[in-house]
């Protein structure tokens, strides 16, 4: 088996999408061999993964590590001059088994389908209560700030035990250590902002414990940096990530009217419509992983210490595994998408999401059933430029009665 250094080689990972078609991944991800040669922003010269077979494949395989200081990182500044730092305490994305199976065992059982299924009535008062304040407004109105954004943090906060009060602190920090054109150093200070919150509301529920899943976590023997660490993790990637999916997900269906038809005419369908839209959107667009040792895939030999960045959006959008791509589709049987990631490091929060968002979209347009844009689609701002892909904000109408 042999590589051919120059073939189909990639000089930067692309990332730009055709303002035409905002919801589709870069078309240069998904043209040539699933499998590509590609130079890191550092001068490393690594692999892009974008077949959904071999993204699952890599993704499955412990040959393939998610240690941050092995992986070289395919977003230029992402990373400090000296490359990448190991994760952060208690960042259980970065690292691998045993310690990786530590966290996982404390939390998994406490994010089943069953336990999160049992929040379902108190996520349809924090969504008709979210949507009364919506209603309240007249004219154009964000729906980014007044719904998608608040609805999943009321959630998260009430579960984990977060003051809601402190929302804005934590919401500013959040968005500053997402952001891929951010300098490292003011990533790094966003994310120490977050931990030092963290680590005083641990401190807190030690001394005073509260019914919710950080005071739990207190009775393990996780130490108050890990737990600090832990809860930053789940913070900031259940916030936003459920946020833009409300985001996204409302501007896609307002896009695709016939999409909202189809809903309206069999409500019973949303539960598949939102595993469509979770294929369809992949806000959480790639991750990357470090060979430690040499791997054969797809015909082609990974050696030890190369990175792998695997696109999640563009192994959603594999013709071979999901017909018609590009198109969304409602209707369509979307198991087995990649947007939770697969393997190890598949997203904890995945069933919290699925009865977020199984709630919140059929509840806004039943509320509204003629919400509409209120600007042109090409001028709704999107963020290009960070972890996760959403809208800046959505700019909404209805008519009134």
């Amino acid at each position: 088996m042999t590589n051919t250094e120059h073939d189909d080689l990639l000089t930067a990972l692309p990332t730009e999408r055709d303002v035409r078609c905002p919801f589709d991944s870069p078309a240069a991800q998904r043209t040539g061999r699933p499998l590509r040669r590609m130079v890191y922003p550092d001068g490393h010269v690594g692999w892009l993964a974008t077949g959904y077979a071999v993204v699952r494949a890599v993704l499955s395989d412990p040959r393939f590590s998610s240690r941050h200081e092995l992986i070289h990182n395919p977003i230029s500044g992402m990373a400090g001059p000296g490359g990448n730092d190991a994760a952060p305490t208690g960042d259980m994305t970065g690292i691998d088994p045993p310690e990786h199976t530590r966290f996982r065992q404390l939390l998994v059982g406490k994010f089943t389908a069953r336990r999160m299924r049992l929040l379902t009535k108190r996520v349809e008062q924090i969504t008709r209560d979210q949507l009364d304040v919506l209603a309240a407004h007249s004219g154009p109105v964000d729906l980014w700030t007044l719904f998608a954004q608040p609805v999943p943090a009321l959630v998260l906060c009430e579960l984990l035990g977060v003051p809601f009060e402190d929302y804005d602190t934590f919401q500013r920090h959040t968005q500053m250590a997402l952001t891929q054109d951010g300098r490292p150093e003011e990533v790094g200070m966003a994310f120490q902002a977050l931990y030092r919150y963290m680590r005083e509301l641990v401190l807190a529920k030690r001394t005073k414990s509260t019914d919710d899943l950080l005071s739990d976590l207190t009775e393990t023997d996780l130490t108050d940096g890990e737990l600090a660490g832990l809860s930053v993790l789940l913070l900031v990637a259940g916030l936003d990530t459920t946020a833009s999916m409300l985001g996204l997900g409302t501007f896609a269906l307002l896009r695709n009217p016939e999409q909202l038809a189809a809903l309206s005419a069999d409500p019973s369908r949303w539960d598949a419509a939102v595993e469509e839209l979770l294929r369809y959107l992949s806000v959480a667009p790639r991750a990357v992983r470090s060979a430690l040792e040499d791997v054969e895939l797809d015909g082609r030999l990974i050696k030890a210490g190369e990175s792998v960045t695997v696109s999640i959006e563009a192994a959603n959008r594999d013709d071979e595994r999901f017909a018609d791509p590009d198109a969304l589709d409602v209707l369509r049987q979307a198991g087995g998408h990649l947007a939770f990631g697969h393997g190890i490091h598949q997203c904890l929060g995945q069933q919290l999401a699925r009865v977020e968002l199984g709630v919140a979209f059929p509840a806004l347009f039943a509320r509204f059933p003629n919400l509409r844009l209120a600007v042109p689609a090409d001028e709704v701002p999107l963020r290009a430029n960070m972890s996760v892909f959403g809208v800046r904000e959505l700019p909404v109408v209805w008519d009134e009665g």
